[in-house]
This record gives structure tokens, C-alpha cells and sequence, in this order.
């Protein structure tokens, strides 16, 4: 585990055209460090993508990740992670449980689970065997319609509790995420901050790297 936070892409909730999407992933990941991209193709009213979306975006983007050794996460579904041959699933309070997620995918894969502003629910799924819990959101986005408000307190509580990694998620941006990487996130998940850039996606992994390294 780094030191510093590290970047947690998630992608757009929609993807129209994959190759230019690949190209932009792959101008992503080739400017500065990136754990993992979490496949997420969901609107802000949580539907669902069809099954065959997932698995062609998975095809097409899983080779960029693997090819630069950045971990492939699927959203909610453990099923479809482990037919793509995802690293392993991001599952919701709503979503497969974490047990049927683990027994699905097996003890090698990644398992992160949402938490949101729960002390409760992070011990839960800490003691369960989760590699990671997600906490947020911590500011306001567009991605998904946020049932909770966390502050970057709970970050540094989960820091001093225990050793699984957290991640902070909801409307992270280069000029506010300062006080998460103190706060000690592991990870910044980020989506809208990344692809909407104006100066395109590399820029924006940059800027987040500065402002990692200033926080």
C-alpha cells in the first residue's frame, strides 16, 4: 500500500463509442500511476446495463488495464466479472452480497463493497474479508444520485481502526480531494473529474497526481 492515495478510475455511466473510449483510458493509464478501472455502466437512476454491454466493454477495455498492470473491477454483478476474467467485483449494500460475491469469484480475486458513511457497515465487511470498503460521498456528483453525506473524519477513524484499505468516492475533483489524502484515503475514486476534463484525461490524471503529492 502506497503511502499516498492512489487513483481509482471509474468509467462514464455511458460508453457510446468503445474505441474511442479505449483510447482515452489508454491516454489515462500512460499519465501516472492508477490502481485500478472500475466498468460501471449505470445512469444516476442506478438502471442497469444489459448484460451484452458489459461484457463487450469488458472485452475491449480489460486488455488496456491488463497490458499496464492496473486491476479491472466490475460493478455489482460477480457473475459477469468472472465470465470477462475481471481481477474481481464492486459490490453495493444493494447489490450480490459479499459472501456470494466471494464465493463466486474465489479467495484470489478483489472485493471491495460500498459502505457509505457506515462505521458499522465498514467493520462488517472488513471482518467478512472485503479488500477494500468505499466510503461517500464526500462531495456532491453528478454520477449517482448520493443517499449520504460522509466527512473526511471517517477516513481517518478507518485509517487508525484497521488495516483494509478504504476508498473515497462521490465528487472528487483535483482541487478538493487535498483533504481526503490527509484525512488518509487508499484510494480516490474518480469518474467525471477524469473523462470531462477539459484538457483531456491525461491532464487530469496529472493534475490529480499534483495534487496528491501537495495535499
Amino acid at each position: 500500500m502506497s503511502d499516498r492515495s492512489r487513483l481509482y478510475l471509474i468509467t462514464p455511466p455511458q460508453i457510446s463509442d468503445l474505441d474511442a473510449f479505449a483510447d482515452q483510458l489508454a491516454a489515462a493509464l500512460d499519465a501516472g500511476d492508477i490502481a485500478c478501472l472500475q466498468l460501471r455502466l449505470k445512469g444516476p437512476d442506478e438502471t442497469p446495463p444489459a448484460d451484452k454491454d458489459v461484457l463487450a466493454a469488458a472485452e475491449k477495455l480489460l486488455p488496456i488495464c491488463v497490458g499496464r498492470e492496473v486491476a479491472f473491477l466490475i460493478n455489482d454483478r460477480p457473475d459477469l466479472a468472472l465470465t470477462a476474467g475481471a481481477d474481481g467485483v464492486h459490490v453495493g449494500q444493494s447489490d450480490a452480497p459479499y459472501k456470494k460475491a466471494r464465493s463466486i469469484l474465489g479467495d484470489e480475486a478483489t472485493v471491495g463493497v460500498t459502505c457509505h458513511n457506515s462505521k458499522h457497515l465498514a467493520l462488517e465487511a472488513g471482518e467478512a474479508g472485503a479488500d477494500y470498503v468505499a466510503f461517500g460521498a464526500f462531495f456532491p456528483t453528478a454520477t449517482k444520485a448520493a443517499s449520504t453525506v460522509v466527512d473526511p473524519d471517517i477516513l481517518e477513524w478507518w485509517t487508525n481502526a484497521t488495516t483494509v484499505p478504504s476508498v473515497a468516492i462521490g465528487g472528487v475533483t483535483p482541487e478538493n480531494c487535498g483533504a481526503l489524502v490527509r484525512a488518509g484515503a487508499d484510494f480516490l475514486a474518480v469518474s467525471s473529474a477524469i473523462w470531462n476534463h477539459p484538457d483531456g484525461p491525461a491532464a487530469a490524471v496529472k493534475a490529480f497526481h499534483a495534487s496528491i503529492k501537495n495535499a
